[in-house]
């Protein structure tokens, strides 16, 4: 007999729920994340030798259980939290969340949902995708850094540093200090201890962003011969899109990370809007890459400028924009998966004739 494990995970705890395919409950019961329990729960689950397992969040605190499960040889789907949270309410008739209600709701959201992503734990790609969770965190620590600097310049020199500021420059501006009570000295002092920080994330940026480079190059990846896609950027998509060809179309891809735009027309009214779903973090690289593709006389730049023309806003014109960038992204990371072997393929970046 078929049956799903649903799984409600958690860092040190994971609760399952085990259903046929008529969504009869045939056990519950709740597991440490250690060694042991982790067995425990494997040995609970082999009674059913037709089994999946459905977890919610495998990008999130799922992610420990679905590749310890995916390198045991298991299979693992991953519920989108939001899928799991509208079951639960139709499920249960309101909005209460606990443990085995949340297993439950995962458990028939992975019944009902044929489509669902299977968890496929490349350890490349798993790499890459840790790697570039550190680059943006040096990139966060960077910006603060860099505002605790500011702050501290503007009590001691008038009128403060320019906006854009080098560890360099700014260690230039402290030197021209002449500190003249012990609240300017401390202040002084400070900001050479913020600047000395700020020269170790510089370096460590620097040696990341080298590092990504070539990890994406090594896949194969031409990802970064389009205009506006860097080491990071090309190793965001490569770790978050997975397998390309789960998405059957360029739609559904813009659907996932959340450019496609949504349907808002009523009556006679036709419009759409900005959709707030979808991955932002692959939103987001797409967005980096629209704004560079602006900043120069691009493809991209023409393609604004006609949006314009024709009456739209700024801002409809730059989610255009990001839509159209969708698809050449799409089509290219299809091109470097159908080629045989990692050969660089020289290309402008900018938007094809056929999208």
């Amino acid at each position: 007999m078929s049956v799903i494990i649903g799984i409600d995970p958690h860092k040190r705890s994971a609760t399952i729920e085990i259903i046929d395919s008529d969504a009869k409950i045939l056990a519950t019961a709740r597991y440490g994340t250690d060694t042991a329990g982790y067995s425990e729960m494997l040995v609970a689950a082999q009674r059913f030798p037709q089994r999946v397992w459905a977890i919610e969040g495998c990008n999130g605190v799922g992610r420990h259980v679905a590749h310890r499960l995916v390198a045991d040889g298991e299979t693992v789907i991953d519920v989108p939290a939001k899928l799991s949270a509208q079951v639960r309410v139709f499920a249960t008739g309101n909005g209460r969340k606990t443990d085995p209600v949340d297993a439950h709701s995962v458990a028939l959201a992975a019944l009902r949902s044929p489509n669902l992503r299977r968890v496929e734990a490349d350890p490349e790609l798993v790499a890459l995708g840790l790697l570039v969770d550190r680059r943006d965190e040096l990139g966060r620590a960077r910006t603060e850094l860099l505002n605790r600097i500011h702050r501290l310049l503007l009590e001691l020199v008038p009128g403060g540093a320019k906006r854009f500021l080098s560890a360099m420059q700014a260690r230039a501006l402290a030197e021209t200090v002449e500190p003249g009570d012990a609240a300017a000295r401390v202040r002084l002092r400070l900001v050479n201890e913020l600047i000395d920080d700020l020269e170790v994330v510089d370096r460590k940026t620097k040696a990341a962003d080298k590092e990504l480079k070539q990890l994406v190059l090594a896949r194969g990846s031409t990802l970064m011969d389009l205009n506006g896609i860097g080491p990071c950027g090309a190793a965001r998509l490569l770790a978050d899109t997975d397998n390309v060809h789960r998405f059957v179309s360029r739609d559904r891809f813009a659907s996932w990370n959340g450019t496609a735009p949504l349907d808002a027309s009523s009556g006679q009214q036709q419009r759409h809007r900005l959709s707030r779903a979808g991955n932002r973090k692959i939103n987001h690289v797409l967005h980096t890459m629209a704004v560079v593709q602006l900043r120069h006389p691009t493809a991209g730049r023409g393609y604004y400028d006609s949006k314009k023309a024709a009456g739209k806003t700024s801002m409809e014109a730059m989610r255009a924009l990001k839509r159209r960038l969708s698809n050449v992204v799409y089509q290219r990371m299809l091109a470097d998966q159908r080629r045989p072997g990692p050969t660089a393929i020289q290309s402008n970046g900018e938007l094809p004739t056929a999208s």
